[in-house]
């Protein structure tokens, strides 16, 4: 298993982006052999950290080694900081294109991977899971498959926040410079429900979505209403709930499942 920590020069960032790679590519020819998924080249899976976090989350607190080894899967962790994997207003804020475009013209460019939607999937918990859904539903050229764990979809409770008002994790200033004029976000695209209705009233197809949240956990209505939501618009979603509260034993209990889904096994 090979674990590469690299930065490269982002265009998006105006700076270094700093992301962690795992790539299964040293796993013994005994092993490989009696294993179907090294029957076929590696899939991609980008995965996103939460609120407070780095990219270094899922490496400590994640089985993600041993995932990517069991299903010959590159996993990418990228940090996006606080941003909630959106373009923000100024120069040098542009997570979401980072997330959605860059990194994956990246990846192909020096790895030979994610080379197409089909093969490269995206996910995440917490704020990491409302960037899985915003970013994979915004680039479906680039990932055809989302797996959302215990997602932060807050942007109802944005977008009717006033001035002077915040919540138990941050205040007005910074939600209005994360997602935007709060007035404005019921249909501006850093709000997944627009981002949703104005796909299909193009014509497009939603790719597939994987969602879980634990029974305990403080975001749990806000998850159920939005699973409520993508089955109105008739989106293929897996829901799924269990006991749990907002941790890595929720996370590491969901995560092998949402990637046997994505896979087909599931």
């Amino acid at each position: 298993m090979a674990l590469i920590t690299l930065q490269f020069q982002s265009t998006s960032l105006c700076r270094p982006a700093r992301v962690q790679v795992l790539l299964p590519n040293d796993i013994p020819e005994e092993m490989a052999r009696e294993n179907e998924h090294y029957k076929r080249p590696a899939k991609t899976l980008v995965l996103l950290h939460g609120y407070a976090g780095s990219c270094d989350d899922w490496l400590t607190g994640g089985r993600v080694q041993e995932i990517s080894g069991k299903y010959n899967l590159a996993i990418v962790m990228p940090s996006g900081e606080n941003s909630f994997y959106l373009d923000q207003k100024g120069t040098g804020r542009a997570y979401g294109t980072l997330v959605g475009k860059e990194l994956i013209e990246y990846l192909r460019k020096t790895f030979g991977i994610a080379m197409s939607a089909a093969d490269t999937f995206i996910g995440g918990l917490s704020m990491g899971g409302f960037g899985a859904l915003h970013t994979g539903l915004l680039y479906p050229e680039n990932y055809s498959g989302i797996i959302a764990l215990s997602s932060a979809l807050i942007a109802r409770e944005v977008m009717n926040m006033k001035e002077g008002e915040g919540n138990g994790v941050a205040d007005y200033d910074y939600y209005r410079s994360t997602f935007g004029e709060p007035a404005e976000l019921e249909t501006s695209e850093n709000n997944p429900e627009y981002v949703v209705k104005n796909r299909l009233e193009k014509g497009e197809a939603i790719q597939p979505i994987f969602m879980a949240c634990g029974t305990e956990d403080f975001l749990l209505e806000k998850n159920r209403q939005f699973r409520d939501f993508l089955k109105e618009q008739g989106v293929d979603v897996a829901y799924h709930e269990g006991p749990g509260i907002h941790d890595w034993k929720f996370w590491n209990e969901y995560l092998e499942p949402g990637v046997r889904w994505m896979l087909g096994e599931g």
